[in-house]
């Protein structure tokens, strides 16, 4: 069997698009991710589906498996043939005991590499409005751990050199030992007015940071309710936060925002919102598939020459039924001198994206204004072609056929019901921890409300703002008892981001 190779890998510090470039493509090659409780749980989504996950996750009085255990489950795991990534919190090297993990593959002659990643000693500061160095107030700095080894016989650190021999002191762990931290930097020598700060899950969406002196830091710590895990600042480099503090300004900070999004359609959506600071818990209550037969789409691509018109009334339809041109052999070639028609910008941007001119794409973007402002330039007997989801409003072919169009819908694509995660975003909801729920289609509305038994997903969204990106899915919500807080004046992501924003930058 041949030997494999374990990837001590640095996930960094919280914001999972710190990772870096190695980071990523070491996880796509994984057999194994071992990871902690420090890691993003996004950052694992670069691992292959195929990749067994094993959570090791160590915090504050929790640890799942000792060190030891870890140690000998990296060596068993490489001794196999697998290829294993550690994932690691921050660094692996910075207190992150990857320098154990290494001397024990070391020792069983096995393969190892290190892929370094942002410390949270450095990121936490900084996403906190603090550099550790400033050529004004801080030369030195050091990264010291809160809490040391407990089987060591005595204490390593040198607090008077500490106290008086360094500008920046960033101690990681050290929440439960603040109070004999602060106690020992003064008994040492370290001014009781110097600033200090304690940034809480620093670089992520819970971000939370409390500002003080070693006089008082202790008290309005407590005050504040600070936690682990959580990084102390001591130095005058501390006092630059009111003037470089960037992150926790940002118009959705603190916000909890599920988005319900398909999973291939909410990344944009995804990255919008994080943008501007919110936390986002991506909960998709649609997925897609081909549909169950290709029966009606196949006929209507080998006779595409007979249609007028082709209306795309969603991105996945217009993915769907070009993918499906290809597989029958053809290309967008086959759609020459036949106009075409998108919903909304979005769907135009996905058909541009294949190489095609939108011909028409209504001011409104939904089928009445389709109809609107298409009807006109219609004929009797203009033929059309809808490639579309399984189900879907018949308003649009009901309206066009009026118009005296003669309309041929093919299904292109079904949507089906997910059922992960339901718990875990319930258990959200119950500690009151989520602030907006969004719903970018009607089927998105229904779909939440059906992955809850009963009425518990109405019940749910009792006390939560609703988001919805248009007037059809406010509709679709009000029938069931659910008022809208926020809709846009144009149906589409980036104004439903921009009216979020704005509702969200309201004086309260």
């Amino acid at each position: 069997m041949n030997q494999g190779k374990v990837f001590l890998v640095g996930a960094g510090p919280g914001d999972p698009e710190l990772i870096t470039l190695k980071a990523a493509r070491r996880l796509r090659q994984a057999d194994v991710v071992v990871y902690d409780y420090l890691a993003n749980p996004r950052i694992m989504e670069h691992a292959p589906p195929s990749a067994e996950r094993i959570y090791v996750g160590k915090q504050a009085g929790d640890h799942t498996m000792v060190q030891e255990d870890i140690n000998a489950l990296l060596v068993r795991l490489a001794e196999e043939g697998k290829t294993v990534v550690r994932l690691k919190g921050g660094d692996p090297y910075v207190f992150g005991r990857g320098g154990e993990e290494a001397a024990a593959l070391h020792a069983k002659g096995l393969s190892f590499e290190v892929v370094p990643g942002i410390t949270s000693a450095i990121a936490a500061p900084a996403f906190a409005g603090i550099p550790v160095t400033d050529r004004r107030l801080a030369s030195s700095v050091a990264f010291i751990t809160g809490h040391e080894d407990p089987g060591k016989s005595e204490s390593s650190m040198h607090w008077d050199a500490l106290a008086q021999g360094v500008d920046t002191l960033v101690f990681l762990m050290g929440m439960k030992n603040l109070p004999d931290i602060a106690r020992r930097l003064v008994e040492e020598g370290r001014s009781p007015q110097t600033p200090a700060a304690v940034v809480h899950r620093g670089a992520s969406p819970q971000q939370k940071t409390v500002v003080g002196t070693l006089s008082d830091i202790v008290e309005k710590s407590r005050e504040a309710g600070m936690k682990a895990p959580s990084v102390v600042v001591v130095g005058d480099v501390v006092s630059l936060r009111d003037r470089l503090e960037w992150y926790e300004s940002r118009p959705l900070f603190g916000k909890t925002i599920v988005v319900t999004r398909a999973r291939a359609q909410a990344s944009v959506f995804l990255e919008q919102l994080e943008e501007l600071g919110a936390r986002c818990i991506s909960f998709p209550t649609i997925e897609t598939r081909p549909p169950s037969s290709w029966d009606e789409a196949d006929q209507a691509i080998r006779s595409i020459s007979q249609y007028d018109w082709v209306l795309f009334t969603s991105t996945n339809g217009a993915d769907y039924f070009l993918d499906r041109l290809k597989v029958l052999g053809e290309d967008v070639r086959a759609l020459k001198g036949i106009s075409l028609g998108a919903i909304g910008p979005a769907t135009a941007e996905a058909l541009e994206a294949r190489g095609l001119r939108v011909d028409f794409v209504p001011s409104e973007y939904r089928a009445e204004g389709i109809i609107d402002e298409l009807s006109p330039k219609l004929t009797p007997g203009t033929r059309i072609l809808i490639p579309r989801a399984l189900k879907a409003r018949e308003v649009l072919p009901e309206k066009l056929a009026e118009a005296g169009a003669s309309v041929h819908v093919v299904p292109a694509y079904e949507t089906v019901l997910p059922s992960e995660r339901a718990g875990e975003v319930e258990a959200l909801f119950e500690a009151r921890e989520i602030d907006m729920v969004t719903f970018t289609s009607s089927s998105t509305v229904t779909n939440f409300l059906q992955m809850f038994e009963g009425d518990r997903g109405a019940e749910l969204l009792s006390g939560v703002v609703v988001a919805c990106i248009g007037p059809v899915t406010a509709e679709t919500a009000k029938k069931h008892g659910i008022s809208t807080g926020v809709q846009p004046d144009e149906y589409t992501i980036d104004a439903l981001t921009a009216s979020i924003a704005a509702f969200y930058s309201k004086p309260s």
